[in-house]
């Protein structure tokens, strides 16, 4: 599920220190992931940016990503791709329904990951995917796929911040706060696609 960036000001506490990241195989030639993170923020309940009935400004988000991923993928003809992201668009509206009825919850998740440009031409748009993983079996636990629209200058570095109503795993909950939550749970950040000012785009292999 991808939402788009938001900019947040005095908000960041970090439960662990953010860590260097490895690239990994096929990571487009001209960025490069510094480090990542992520931090589980209280929300009041009056103030909760993510309750109500109707869609929420970040289900809104997602839909959108949603049926552009489809779109991208119905004009390169890959037929398995498109049902792959139409299966994974209608999990999305379940989950986001489930939880509407479920009532508020009183945490939400900040994501943030550091962006270098290497190459000459400024960045526009970065999708890019939190991945979750047990540590101890090596299983996907969880996978966060966010949209950051921002100008990344040839040479500069950004940091890009989502806070998000989805926790990193199931095991982590949005009703309560437990300090062993993280144990055995490691997060990687993978760039899967990025537009340049100059209208080219990077798209990982599928």
């Amino acid at each position: 599920m991808r939402v788009t960036s938001v900019v947040l000001a005095g908000l960041l506490v970090f439960v662990t220190a953010a860590k260097p990241q490895t690239p990994a195989l096929q990571d487009p030639p001209d960025l490069q992931v510094l480090k990542s993170d992520w931090s589980k923020e209280r929300i009041g309940w009056e103030q909760n940016p993510f309750n109500g009935a109707v869609e929420s400004f970040e289900e809104m988000r997602v839909r959108s990503r949603n049926e552009r991923r489809i779109d991208d993928a119905k004009k390169r003809g890959n037929s398995g791709e498109v049902n792959k992201l139409e299966r994974e668009a209608q999990v999305d509206a379940t989950i986001a329904a489930a939880r509407r009825k479920k009532g508020p919850p009183r945490y939400a998740f900040l994501y943030k990951v550091v962006i270098k440009n290497t190459g000459p031409t400024a960045i526009k748009l970065v999708d890019w995917d939190y991945i979750f993983v047990d540590s101890m079996t090596q299983d996907e636990v969880g996978r966060h796929q966010f949209t950051s629209e921002e100008k990344i200058s040839s040479g500069k570095s950004k940091e890009l911040t989502v806070m998000a109503s989805q926790p990193p795993a199931r095991t982590i909950s949005v009703y309560a706060l437990d300090k062993n939550e993280r144990k055995g749970l490691t997060g990687e950040v993978v760039v899967m696609r990025v537009e340049f000012t100059d209208g080219s785009v990077w798209q990982r292999p599928q």
